[in-house]
This record gives structure tokens, sequence and C-alpha cells, in this order.
């Protein structure tokens, strides 16, 4: 069992250092016994792009959606990833074991989106109650190819990729497998729960900074009405949506029935959400990629972000607390 306070050198050798194996060339200085920094050098032409997110709604997959969540942020600015810093805090009781499984997970995840795990802090601690990873993420970009969530316009079509409530599909399939498998089918709560798979945006926001789009932003907590308004927001546009349009699977509608939430607000880390003036090509890129994208609304001047469902009209509302807590 681990004590409280910072993790001993010969369990960080162990159970740490001995997991990183994903080396990238910009990285001068990276993680050691001893460092308190990383240090990257970039081509001319090139500028930094940092994001930070902490993990705290799972603790099953916590290591892998730790690095997709921030992977995901730096490809939603039209970045590629280079490396992450970790802050890892665990609670008195943990088992060195428990470390060693998050650390295979994030580098597991690390290699197949070639970033590394520069460097951190790890300790146990009486703060928390459950493991809590906060991850700094930092990529790179060519300057002129920056997209940001604000660069919506009026007029300009909004696509959706793949399907909302993926990420949250998966943990409620794993951490509520017994109530699952009292209602549906076995099959069904297998293929909810290696939604997993579908986590990572890299492959869309690669096909969509190629083809040329105004604005992206990955769908997490809020789920897919939270970013909406976010983007409606950070853009200073309106928004008219087709509800009936947006991608949902029906594995998470089952699974959103049973737990009753609202799968339009359930985490959605795996979707991405884009602004482009031709929503219609970039549909068609996303496809022969074998990306699953739809258009289902467009940006509008003024103020007004309406829903749109058959003949009713609703009001977007501002994001609330996610889904997902009201479950696990």
């Amino acid at each position: 069992m681990l004590k409280v306070g910072k993790v001993p050198e010969s369990v960080l050798k162990r159970s740490i250092f001995r997991q990183i194996h994903t080396r990238r060339r910009e990285v001068l200085l990276g993680a050691g016994v001893g460092e308190d920094c990383a240090a990257l050098k970039l081509e001319p032409g090139e500028v930094f792009v940092v994001s930070t997110d902490p993990i705290t709604g799972t603790a099953r997959d916590i290591g892998r959606l730790a690095i997709h969540v921030t992977v995901n942020d730096l490809a939603s600015a039209g970045a590629e990833p280079v490396g992450v810093m970790l802050t890892i805090l665990l609670p008195e009781g943990s088992e060195e074991q428990d470390l060693k499984q998050m650390m295979a997970q994030m580098e597991e995840c690390c290699a197949k989106a070639g970033v590394q795990i520069m460097g951190g802090h790890t300790e146990v601690t009486r703060a928390v109650t459950q493991p809590l990873i906060s991850v700094c993420g930092i990529g790179k970009a060519r300057e002129e190819e920056l997209v940001s969530t604000a660069g919506a316009k009026p007029g300009e079509d909004l696509v959706i990729t793949k399907w909302i409530g993926l990420e949250g599909t998966s943990i409620i399939a794993k951490e509520k497998e017994a109530e699952l498998l009292a209602r549906y089918p076995a099959d069904l709560v297998e293929t909810a729960k290696a939604f997993d798979q579908y986590l990572s945006v890299q492959p869309e926001a690669a096909v969509a900074v190629k083809f040329g789009v105004s604005a992206m932003h990955d769908v997490t907590e809020g789920g897919i009405f939270g970013a909406l308004w976010e983007m409606a927001e950070s853009s200073g546009v309106g928004l008219e949506v087709d509800l009936r349009k947006i991608p949902v699977r029906q594995e998470t509608i089952e699974v959103c029935e049973l737990f009753g939430i609202n799968p339009y607000e359930l985490i959605s880390s795996g979707s991405m959400l884009m602004a482009a003036p031709d929503g219609g090509g970039l549909v068609r890129e996303l496809e022969k990629a074998g990306i699953h994208a739809v258009v289902v609304g467009r940006a509008t001047s003024g103020n007004d972000r309406v829903l749109l469902n058959g003949e009713e009209r609703r009001f977007l509302e501002p994001p609330k607390t996610d889904e997902l807590y009201k479950v696990v």
C-alpha cells in the first residue's frame, strides 16, 4: 500500500518511468527523477497550443480518458499533440498496482496518438477520495492553421461527427453493467461498453483542417447542447439546429432511458462539432475517411439559438451539470 505523501523514487522508476516508451523529437527535457520541468523546441512558424483538464467522473478507465480528453482538446484547435504533463492524486489506501495500471492505460493511448509523457507529479493525499488525474497537454500547429471555437460565422453549416453520448454511454455501461443486463440483451451492453473505441477526434480534426473549417469544438461535459451553446457564445452567432438530425446511437438512447437522463446533455468525447461554409463537402470528405458525419443546422445572425423538432421550436439554454453525474 502506498503511504501518504510523494510517491517514493523506487515506485516512480518501477511503475511510472518504465511505462513511458513514446518519445518525440521536439522534447528536449522529459520525465525523470527530480525533474520539475519539461522543455520543447518548435520549428519556425509553429506555435504552442496548450490545454488542461482533470478527470474525476470515473476511476475504471481514468488513464485512457485523461489522455483522450486532452488530445481531443488539442486536435479541436487544429494542433498536433506533442506531449502531456500529469498530476496524479491518489486517495489514502491506494495500491501501487492501481498506479501502474493507470500509467499503462495512459502510455497505451499516448503511443496511439504519438504523444510523449514529459513529466509531472504523483502523490497520495487525504484531499481526494478517488483517483484524480489532471493533464496539461501541449501541441503544435502552423500559426495559419489554428482553429478556435469562436470562428463560426452566420450562414455557415454546423456538422457533427460520429454520434453524441459515446463517452457517457461507455462509462455508464461499464459502471452499471449489472443493472443494464437486467433489462437489455448482453450484446447491447457490450456494444455500449465498447464505445470507448471511438473517443479520439484526431482523425476528423485532421480532415477538417485540410478541408478548411471556421470553428471546431469537441463535445465533452454538457453534451451536444453544451457544445452548441459554447460555440455560439464564443462566436457571437445564433443557431438553428434540427434536433432530429443530431446523430445518436440506439444503445445510447436505451442506456439514457433506463437511468432517466438526457442524451443531448451527456458527456460526448469522440464527437466533434464543426462550422464550415460548405458542410456538405466537409461531410463527404469525412465519409471518405470512414468518419460518419451529419449537417445538423447552421449558424445565424443575432443571438437566437433555436432547436427545431418538427413543428416545435424551442430555445437552447446555457449548459447544465452533465447528466453523467446523475448516474455514476
